[in-house]
């Protein structure tokens, strides 16, 4: 009986906190600048970007982070991230007061009992309106204020939290990811690597039409299962953790006048950003002034009282504080790396790794090392301006078309970005929609493997038919 009694009292094992998680990956890269060689590459100005120069990697003084530099990272990771994670917390009050409204709701259940019986038609009407969105990369970071719409209809078609994120962030990160037209990642790799701009046009069209089919396909295929049998939801029991009261199909709300004025006015603000970031290059703080915005024209035309704006604002940034700082830790991991001076040797390393590879192994191999590249650096314009004038020498050494050497780092810069802790866009939509980033990776992982099948394969026959510029 003593025997048993510390094995009946033994806790079982927990999932560490993605907090926990992340910081042991900070603690890794500390410990990391103690034993990689300190490096860097010379950059110079080209236009308004800062560009890499091939072949000029040399050692420089290292910077190992001290114990006050590794809580000081945490910090200035913090500070440097400040205009997302009040961007979260602000799209968080603003949609609570819009929701407060029943506007949301009404509509959603509106659009669901139109299509009874088949939801799967509105899904795929979502996605393929979000998929072009991104092919224009005027969502790239706006898709962050789709996600409380993506939750209310998860909650409306009673499936959870990973279904309403992936509706909006997955479709339009497709787009985003296999763009033709995107100016801040494919046009500024294809003028780095000396194309025409928009070249390669009728293959990249190929590329998105396919792999969004196999997006939306795994999307719908999640769906089902979780509609069919809810105690498989990756989410466990608490399915909507920011609130799980569900949307019920018997009650038929009317969609009002009101309503339908709310949710336009809701409509041309975002819109009028999206012109604004196209335009003006209007950036993520403008965002968060348009929702404050929002906030307070939707209070107007619901004639509601100020403190009742102010209290359910108040609250749906409240519900969103855990998600919205785990951003300023993941900047701290790169901000370590960044300050230890070994992100160029990593870099480096990953170069001349690849530089034994030839044709299509060689291309393969670009995505690859690319890849490892986008988990610590998920900016789309950064990963291109550090990464294409190393893979673009690669490629005429390895006989790979530049137009293939663009889209390896395109599409492992843009899948990677659908899971790396890095992304501060991934983690302010997980955080909007109470998806713990280590569920969300294991909902990611069947269709990263997907995804990577398919880059492996477009790339192979980009070099076999010798993609160039015209087609």
């Amino acid at each position: 009986m003593d025997e048993q009694l510390p094995r009946k009292n033994r806790k079982k094992f927990a999932m560490p906190d993605a907090y926990i998680i992340m910081l042991f990956i900070m603690l890794l890269a500390a410990l990391a600048t103690y034993f990689l060689p300190s490096g860097a590459f010379d950059r110079v100005e080209q236009g308004d970007i800062t560009v890499v120069v091939p072949d000029s990697f040399h050692t420089v003084a290292g910077d190992p982070t001290g114990i006050l530099d590794f809580f000081l990272f945490i910090q200035n990771g913090m500070v440097e991230t400040a205009g997302i994670i009040f961007l979260v917390l602000i799209i968080g009050g603003t949609f609570a007061v819009i929701e407060s409204t029943g506007a949301i709701n009404a509509s959603i259940m509106k659009a669901v009992n139109k299509t009874k019986n088949r939801e799967h038609l509105l899904v795929i009407f979502v996605g393929v309106l979000l998929a072009v969105g991104g092919l224009t990369g005027a969502i790239s970071n706006a898709v962050i204020a789709f996600i409380p719409i993506g939750i209310i209809l998860a909650k409306a078609l009673d499936l959870d939290a990973i279904a309403g994120v992936a509706i909006i962030k997955l479709t339009a990160y497709v787009g985003f990811n296999t763009s033709f037209m995107s100016p801040f990642t494919v046009l500024i790799a294809q003028d780095i690597a000396g194309l025409p701009l928009y070249s390669g046009i009728i293959f990249r069209c190929i590329m998105t039409v396919v792999v969004f089919a196999g997006t939306l396909a795994y999307i719908l295929w999640y769906i089902k299962r979780v509609k069919n049998d809810p105690s498989k939801s990756l989410m466990g029991e608490n399915r909507f953790p920011k609130g799980d009261e569900k949307v019920s199909k018997d009650v038929q709300l009317e969609f009002t006048g009101k309503h339908k004025l709310i949710l336009l006015f809701v409509g041309l603000m975002i819109v009028f950003y999206i012109v604004g970031a196209l335009q003006f290059s209007w950036s993520l703080n403008h965002m968060a002034a348009i929702f404050l915005i929002i906030s307070v024209g939707t209070g107007i035309i619901a004639k509601m009282s100020p403190n009742f704006v102010v209290k359910e604002f108040m609250g749906g940034a409240r519900n969103l504080v855990y998600g919205a700082l785990i951003i300023g830790l993941a900047r701290a991991i790169v901000l370590v790396l960044q300050n230890g001076m070994i992100l160029d040797t990593i870099v480096h390393w990953l170069a001349v790794a690849m530089e034994p590879f030839s044709s299509v192994f060689g291309a393969i191999a670009m995505f690859i090392g690319n890849s490892l590249f986008a988990l610590l650096v998920s900016s789309g314009s950064g990963n291109a301006v550090v990464m294409m004038p190393i893979l673009t020498p690669l490629a005429d050494i390895m006989e790979v078309p530049r137009q293939v050497a663009v889209t390896a780092y395109q599409l492992s810069d843009g899948f990677m970005n659908s899971i790396t802790p890095a992304s501060g866009v991934l983690l302010a939509c997980l955080a909007i929609g109470g998806v713990p980033w280590t569920k969300w990776v294991k909902f990611m992982i069947p269709l990263i493997v997907l995804w990577y099948v398919l880059s492996m394969i477009f790339l192979a026959i980009g070099v076999i038919i010798g993609w160039g510029p015209n087609y």
